[in-house]
């Protein structure tokens, strides 16, 4: 496999020999992956045969399982994944090379608990170096999805579970595009996608927690500028309602939601691990402060899903007259 794939506004290359780790890229970015053709990449993944451990005599101890030395960081079993890494970050181009040598808990675990398994893996190999990498280009990592519905670029934020997928696919399905599902990252203006799976019930794919299963995101697009914050919250009963959000409340949902996400939980450390190494980018991104600054800038409402079945998203936000057309770049 040598294919590219655009994660996190980045161009990643990978380049893996045939067998269960290039599937598991594949599955890990469906319908995403294009011929390299000789473009440039921002990110290159290399995935090495082989036991042997990468070389740490005489590097120095960053903290657990992770090392500094000739230029590069190494991370022992990143993010529990049964994957080494070594990373290596040049003036414009971020090379990791990876090789599976798991502990034998995570070798146990890779059979046992396959969808856990998968989602380490995919976070180690191709999310996590790509929330980093575009970290360098004053983006951060935020739990959100923006998607086009009749003509505006809502921004949806709030916590996992409250419905978005189901909102967002339901606007696909009829003609709209996306740029994700859980995960973009942004830089106050703009938000780039983190290419994954959708996961929800009903879906054909590999089954994953909460009974839901997955599948790939039709009409994925890379960017887009949202025009409006949209935080989505639910409660047991009712159909659903839609009311305005201060600046301030809309801040703290996008911020409080994009700490709470599990697809996150191992990343804050693996950032700091790899600022610390290398010297480069801010040992934690600045998720708050981007946060305000969409809020502030950005009209705010809040769409509570009740539990029986509601309208689509272009019907809920119809209300909101006047408001800009969808700008994609």
């Amino acid at each position: 496999m040598r294919a590219m794939v655009i994660q996190a506004g980045e161009r990643l290359l990978a380049d893996c020999p045939r067998g269960w780790v290039a599937d598991l890229l594949t599955e890990a970015c469906p319908g995403a992956w294009q011929p390299a053709d000789g473009q440039p990449a921002d990110i290159e993944l290399s995935v090495v045969t082989g036991r042997k451990p990468f070389r740490v005599t005489g590097a120095v101890p960053l903290t657990r399982g992770a090392y500094r030395g000739a230029g590069a960081v190494v991370l022992t079993n990143a993010c529990g994944s049964g994957f080494d890494l070594r990373v290596t970050a040049g003036a414009d181009r971020l090379r990791v090379e990876a090789r599976w040598r798991p502990p034998h808990r995570e070798r146990l675990a890779a059979r046992v608990l396959r969808s856990r398994f998968h989602l380490l893996a995919r976070a180690a190999l191709v999310q996590y170096p790509a929330l980093w990498w575009a970290g360098r280009r004053g983006r951060v990592p935020v739990h959100a999805a923006a998607v086009t519905a009749a003509g505006t670029v809502p921004l949806l934020a709030g916590p996992g579970g409250m419905g978005r997928s189901t909102l967002l696919l339901d606007a696909v399905a009829g003609g709209e595009r996306a740029c994700s599902d859980n995960l973009c990252v942004s830089d106050g203006n703009q938000v780039y996608g983190v290419v994954e799976p959708v996961r929800v019930e009903g879906g054909g794919g590999r089954r994953m927690a909460y009974g839901r299963r997955e599948r790939g995101l039709p009409g994925r697009i890379g960017v887009l500028r949202p025009d409006r914050l949209v935080v989505l919250s639910r409660t047991g009963t009712g159909q659903p309602a839609v009311r305005p959000l201060s600046a301030t409340a809309a801040a703290e949902a996008l911020t409080a939601g994009t700490y709470m996400a599990g697809e996150l939980r191992r990343y804050w450390a693996f950032a700091a691990t790899l600022a610390l190494g290398t010297g480069l980018g801010p040992a934690h991104p600045p998720v708050r402060e981007v946060a305000v600054a969409m809020a502030d800038r950005l009209p705010a409402c809040e769409i509570v899903l009740g539990a029986r079945p509601g309208a689509g998203l272009a019907e809920l936000l119809a209300p909101s007259a006047g408001r800009p057309r969808a700008v994609t770049s």
